[in-house]
């Protein structure tokens, strides 16, 4: 008798990057689609939003962003804003807090301008 053997265990941390960063990547290329322009659009806000307010949350960001009118199908396409943002060294973690998506999960980003 074949049986089905199935691993709860988290995959290591490595592993759980890449998925996150190629599901941010596939949210970003549906937004895309949908709203072409979406990742230049965005990550101009970012830079704006920070120019004017300084260091804040992701989440803060992104609900700003949503509410001038840059709107994604998934709100995960925004960790590929961030993603191409940081990787260019545009903007940088400048501390953790408290998600309130995340019903006040640790683990939220607060991105500042890079010096």
């Amino acid at each position: 008798m074949n049986q089905l053997t199935i691993n709860f265990d988290s995959p290591p941390l490595p592993v759980a990057a890449a998925l996150g960063q190629a599901g941010a990547q596939l949210a970003a290329d549906r937004a895309e689609r949908n709203l072409p322009g979406f990742t230049e659009r965005a990550q101009a806000f970012v830079i704006a939003y920070l120019q004017r307010h300084g260091q804040a949350s992701g989440e803060a960001i992104t609900d700003a962003c949503k509410g001038a009118g840059v709107v994604p199908p998934d709100d995960r396409a925004f960790g590929a804003v961030y993603q191409g943002l940081a990787r260019r060294g545009v903007i940088e973690v400048a501390g953790w807090c408290l998600r309130r998506k995340g019903h006040g999960t640790a683990g939220g980003r607060v991105w500042r301008l890079a010096a």
